[in-house]
C-alpha cells in the first residue's frame, strides 16, 4: 500500500455526543494490514480550497520536506489520528474526532461539518511506525477519550490488559472488550480522575508494561508515577501525547515536549504526535 494518497468520506455518524465517526474510503485501503494502535496524519484543505498533497517519493523525510515547501496559504492542516476500524472488502476505514470544547481547531471544525463527498490527504499508515505490543504479563492502559481508538484495537488483540479511560461523562463511554475502567470527569480538571484511579490501582503480580496516550500533561503525570512513585523502568512505558491543552501542533514546543520527544527517540519511536 502506498503510504500517501487521498480519502473520500462515505459516511458520518454520532457515536457519543461528543464523538463524530467518519468512515473513509481511498486508494489502497483495501491492502491495508491491520495491527494495533495504528495511527496516520490527516491532511485538512485550507477553506475553499482543495487539498493539495506533497509531490514526493514514499519515504517520509522526503515527504514531509515536500509538505513544508507548499506554499503556506494552499498547505494542508496535519493531524494525527488512529484508525478505529476497517473494512477490507469496501477499502474503508473508520476514524473517530473529538469533538473538543470551546473554540474548534481545524480538525474539530472540519469534524462537525463532515458529509459524504468529502476529500482529505494522508499519509500512512505506515508499517515502519509498527511497535510491537509488550509481552509483559499484564498491560496497563490508561488514557483519554482521544486514546480510545487505540485501546479498541489494543484490547483485540491481549487479554491482559487493566484498563482506565478518563472521559467528560458517562455518555461518552463506549463498547469495548474486557473489563474497563471508566473515569468521569463531571466537572474535574482533564486527567486528574484518570491519575488519580491509576495510582490506587492494585494491579496483578508478575511483569508489567504501560500504554499511556492522550492530553500530553496527563500522560507527562502518569508516567512520573509509575517510574517514580511505583519504579518502573522507562523502557517498559509506551506513551504518546496525542494533545496538548491550550496548545495546537502548531505552536512552538514546550521544554516538556522537547523532553519527551528526546526519551521518545532515545527508545526508537515512531513518527507521531496529534
Amino acid at each position: 500500500m502506498k503510504p500517501a494518497g487521498l480519502l473520500e468520506v462515505t459516511a458520518v455518524r454520532q457515536v457519543t455526543p461528543r464523538t463524530v465517526r467518519v468512515t473513509f474510503t481511498g486508494d489502497g485501503l483495501g491492502e491495508l494490514e491491520p495491527w494495533p494502535d495504528q495511527q496516520l496524519k490527516l491532511l485538512f484543505p485550507p477553506p475553499g480550497r482543495p487539498v493539495r498533497l506533497p509531490l514526493a517519493g514514499d519515504d517520509v523525510l522526503r515527504w514531509y520536506q515536500a509538505y513544508l515547501a507548499i506554499p503556506e496559504d494552499e498547505r494542508p492542516v496535519m493531524r494525527s489520528y488512529t484508525v478505529r476500524g476497517r473494512d477490507p472488502g469496501r477499502a474503508a476505514i473508520d476514524v473517530d474526532f473529538v469533538l473538543h470544547p470551546g473554540s474548534a481547531g481545524p480538525a474539530t471544525a472540519w469534524a462537525r461539518r463532515a458529509a459524504p463527498g468529502d476529500v482529505l490527504g494522508r499519509y500512512g499508515p505506515d508499517a515502519a511506525y509498527r511497535r510491537p505490543l509488550s509481552t509483559a504479563d499484564t498491560l496497563l492502559c490508561a488514557g483519554d477519550e482521544t486514546a480510545i481508538p487505540a485501546i479498541a484495537t489494543i484490547l483485540s488483540e491481549v487479554d491482559n490488559a487493566v484498563v482506565f479511560v478518563e472521559v467528560a461523562d458517562v455518555a461518552e463511554e463506549q463498547p469495548l472488550p474486557g473489563e474497563v475502567h471508566w473515569l468521569h470527569r463531571d466537572g474535574a480538571g482533564h486527567g486528574s480522575r484518570l491519575v488519580e484511579a491509576v495510582r490506587d490501582a492494585k494491579l496483578p503480580d508478575g511483569s508489567v508494561a504501560a500504554w499511556l496516550a492522550g492530553e500530553a500533561g496527563m500522560v507527562r503525570s502518569l508516567r512520573r508515577h509509575l517510574v517514580g512513585e511505583r519504579g518502573w523502568a522507562k523502557d517498559v512505558i509506551e506513551f504518546t501525547g496525542y494533545w496538548r491543552r491550550s496548545l495546537t501542533q502548531d505552536d512552538a514546543p514546550t521544554p516538556d515536549d522537547l523532553a519527551d520527544a528526546a526519551e521518545k527517540l532515545g527508545d526508537s519511536a515512531g513518527w507521531t504526535g496529534n
